[in-house]
C-alpha cells in the first residue's frame, strides 16, 4: 500500500469515527454543550486538574482552553483556582452542577458505546473492540514525543531517578549511580553528547542519552522506558534516532553495555541489529556488551 493510499485510509477512519460518536453536533450526546466543552468537563475529574495538564492532555492551545473554560465558569460548571502549593498554577475543579453534568454524560457515553456494540454478532463485537484497542495503542505511540533537553532539566532528572530506583530494585547487586561509569548526567550535554526526553500529553515517560566522545565510538547510555509505555515501540524509536544523530555526527561504530537482569533490553539490542562483543569497558554493573556499524553506508 501507498503512502498516499495509507493516508487516504486514515482519513476515511477518522472521518467515520467522528460521525458514529457524533461529535459533530454541538449538543453533544444531548446535552448542551459541544463535544470539546463536555470532554473538559469528564478530564476535569472528581479531585480537579491543573490548566497545564488539561492543556498538555487535550493538546489545546492557551487561549481555546481560556475560552471553554470562561463559557465553563460562567455556566457555574467549574472553578479556576490558584493551587494551594503554587499560586502561580491554576486549578480547574467542578462544582456540584459540573459533577452531576459529568455523571449524566458518564452515563449517556456508556449508552452510546452499547448503540455501537448492539447491532454486532459476539464475534464482531471482540473485533471491534479488539481493534480498538490496537488502535488506541498506535495513537498513543503516535503522540509520545522526543525532544534534546539539558540532563538538568527537571524532566530528565525525573527519569533518571526513576531509571535508578528501578535499577536498584531489579539488580541483584543494587544500584549506585556513583559507583557507574557515569556518576552524573553531565557528559551527556552537548557538544559531546545529547539527553533525549520522552513525553506523553506533556508528562515525561522515558530518556536515552548518547555519548560522544572525540575519537571514540558514540555510545548510547541512561535509557529508560516508563512502565506506563512500554509496548509501545518507545525503546526502538530511542534507538533509531539516537543511532541516526550519531551517524549524522560522523560516527561509524555505536556502543551499549547493559545488565544480565535486564533480559528484555538484551532482546531488544540484538533485534535491532546489534552484535555482542567483549567487554569494552569495566563498568561494575554490565555484564553484557554490544556494538553496531552505523551511518550512510549501511542499512537500518
Amino acid at each position: 500500500m501507498t503512502e498516499s493510499e495509507q493516508t487516504g485510509l486514515v482519513r476515511h477512519f477518522s472521518r467515520t469515527v467522528t460521525e458514529r460518536l457524533g461529535v459533530l453536533q454541538d449538543r453533544y450526546l444531548g446535552q448542551g454543550r459541544p463535544f470539546g466543552e463536555a470532554r473538559l468537563l469528564w478530564e476535569a475529574g472528581e479531585d480537579g486538574r491543573d490548566v497545564r495538564v488539561l492543556r498538555e492532555r487535550l493538546g489545546l492551545d492557551s487561549g481555546y482552553l481560556s475560552r471553554m473554560l470562561r463559557a465553563l465558569t460562567a455556566e457555574g460548571l467549574v472553578t479556576v483556582e490558584p493551587a494551594e502549593h503554587d499560586r502561580r498554577v491554576r486549578t480547574v475543579r467542578l462544582t456540584a452542577a459540573g459533577r452531576a453534568e459529568r455523571a449524566a454524560l458518564d452515563e449517556r457515553s456508556d449508552a452510546l458505546a452499547g448503540s455501537l456494540l448492539r447491532p454486532l454478532n459476539p464475534a464482531q463485537r471482540s473485533r471491534l473492540v479488539a481493534a480498538m484497542g490496537e488502535v488506541d495503542r498506535l495513537l498513543t505511540a503516535a503522540t509520545v514525543t522526543l525532544d534534546a533537553v539539558d540532563p538538568d532539566h527537571s524532566d530528565a532528572r525525573h527519569c533518571l531517578r526513576s531509571y535508578y530506583a528501578e535499577l536498584a530494585a531489579l539488580l541483584a547487586t543494587g544500584f549506585d549511580p556513583g559507583r557507574s561509569l557515569l556518576p552524573d548526567a553531565a557528559p551527556l550535554r552537548p557538544p559531546r553528547g545529547l539527553f533525549l526526553v520522552a513525553r506523553l500529553h506533556g508528562e515525561p515517560v522515558g530518556c536515552a542519552g548518547l555519548k560522544l566522545p572525540p575519537g571514540a565510538p558514540a555510545e548510547i547510555k541512561r535509557m529508560w522506558v516508563s512502565p506506563q509505555v512500554r509496548g509501545l515501540g518507545l525503546g526502538r524509536r530511542f534507538l533509531t534516532e539516537l543511532e541516526e544523530r550519531a551517524a549524522d555526527r560522523g560516527r561509524e561504530l555505536l556502543r551499549l553495555d547493559t545488565s544480565a537482569e535486564l533480559a528484555a533490553a538484551g532482546g531488544l539490542y540484538r533485534s535491532y541489529g546489534f552484535e555482542e562483543v567483549p567487554a569494552f569497558n569495566d563498568e561494575p554493573y554490565a555484564h553484557h556488551w554490544f556494538e553496531k556499524r552505523i551511518g550512510p553506508a549501511v542499512s537500518r
